[in-house]
């Protein structure tokens, strides 16, 4: 491989600039990857599956899997170290290695053990202990790669994206459930029967989402509403289900009468966007009817109702105002299996283009989607997001390549 550089030779008494190929290093580097289990209990997930590990051990690389990682994810010992994963009885052992993957956050014990220059790999969520995990990262003078803010040049994000169809589907699955009389619901049946009409499921953002959850709402023979701040994304949406749904720019007039008539509201807002900030108030919360439903998909995000609060898959809702509200963060640990296959597939190809191109450094300086996605260089915070969100300096990572 080569770069455009710059030479100059002679003409006519003059310097003329003229190319030269310059070498790349791109010398492939076997890496040491470690996968740790899940210490926060909610979480099902796990980022690589076996038949993920086995690209990774074929290619030459060294894979270190904490003993029943996976087990909440249905996958056993035996099927990671029949691919070649080393079996690790001790946490510190596993945090030997070069990267470390895991999906929920690293809390503050396991930062702890952290040491500079390792990179992980994992969400981020914004919540009570964000900021403190921002702070104790940067100490550590660590890389960290968030899943949920890799983005490609198009500006599409593709773990997000992968887990927002299974989110999207799942939360219209969980608003039934959550309507019936089993789960402390007003007993009503999501799709209308002959002679009653359909509920009515509102959707906030005609992204990927809004798009699966719309799927399932109209599959299961609900009335759908969806809302967005942008005409396209409305078009394109109204393109992709192939059938005629009401909707609607975020006009407050037209989204309080749709709420008040509403028995279930997905919020699907990706707040990570700029300009995407918007919230549905306390005040019309208040004018929902009783035992309707809110999922709030943003919740990892810090919600797009004013009333959400982060809960969990042992104590999933609460009730505010009559309303039964709906904020796990990590939904598809309901569906661990497939979501850990998706993840997988998109986290694999990462590590494999790491290795061929020398390292995690020489890596992201060339592949911009997964540079995008780091929150912290060298112990430096470089997401205008997470630094605007807590009021915290930043630098741009692209700047920083550069210095390093």
């Amino acid at each position: 491989m080569g770069n455009l550089g710059t030479q100059f030779s002679f003409g006519r008494g003059a310097l003329m600039p003229q190319e030269e190929m310059l070498e790349v290093n791109t010398k492939k580097q076997n890496i040491t990857i470690g996968i740790l289990n899940e210490t926060d209990v909610n979480e099902h997930r796990i980022a690589l599956t076996p038949q993920a590990v086995q690209l990774l051990v074929d290619a030459g690389n060294k894979v270190l899997f904490e003993r029943n990682a996976a087990e909440r994810a249905k996958f056993t010992n035996q099927d990671y170290s029949e691919v070649g994963a080393i079996i690790c009885d001790a946490k510190t052992e596993v945090y030997e290695a070069d990267v470390l993957i895991k999906v929920a956050p690293f809390n503050s014990q396991e930062i702890s053990l952290l040491r500079e220059k390792q990179t992980i790999l994992s969400s981020f969520l914004i919540n009570e202990s964000a900021l403190q995990q921002v702070h104790e990262l940067t100490q550590k003078r660590v890389n960290a790669i968030g899943f949920d803010y890799i983005r490609d040049i198009e500006g599409n994000y593709p773990v997000v994206r992968s887990m927002d169809e299974i989110a999207g589907s799942m939360s219209v699955l969980v608003a039934a459930e959550y309507l019936s009389n089993s789960n402390v619901g007003k007993g009503v049946l999501l799709g209308g029967v002959t002679g009653i009409s359909p509920a009515e499921v509102v959707i906030l953002g005609a992204n990927t989402a809004g798009e699966f959850a719309a799927r399932a709402a109209m599959g299961m023979g609900a009335h759908v509403k969806i809302f967005d701040s942008y005409l396209q994304r409305l078009i394109t949406i109204q393109q992709s289900l192939g059938q005629r749904v009401f909707t609607s720019n975020y006009h407050s007039g037209v989204l309080q009468k749709a709420l008040k008539s509403a028995e279930v509201v997905i919020g699907t807002i990706q707040l990570v966007e700029d300009g995407q900030n918007f919230y549905v108030s306390e005040d019309m919360i208040k004018g929902m009817k009783q035992g309707s439903v809110i999922v709030d998909l943003s919740i990892d995000q810090g919600g797009c109702f004013e009333t959400s609060a982060c809960t969990t898959h042992k104590n999933p809702i609460f009730t505010k105002h009559g309303v039964t509200h709906y904020c796990v963060p990590n939904i598809t640990s309901r569906a661990a299996r497939t979501s850990s296959i998706a993840l997988s597939n998109i986290v694999v190809p990462i590590l494999l283009r790491m290795t061929e191109m020398g390292g995690v450094k020489n890596f992201l300086k060339h592949d911009f989607a997964v540079r995008q996605g780091v929150y912290i260089y060298n112990g430096i915070l470089t997401n205008s997001y997470i630094a605007n969100k807590y009021g915290l300096p930043y630098k741009n990572i692209d700047l920083l390549m550069a210095a390093f």
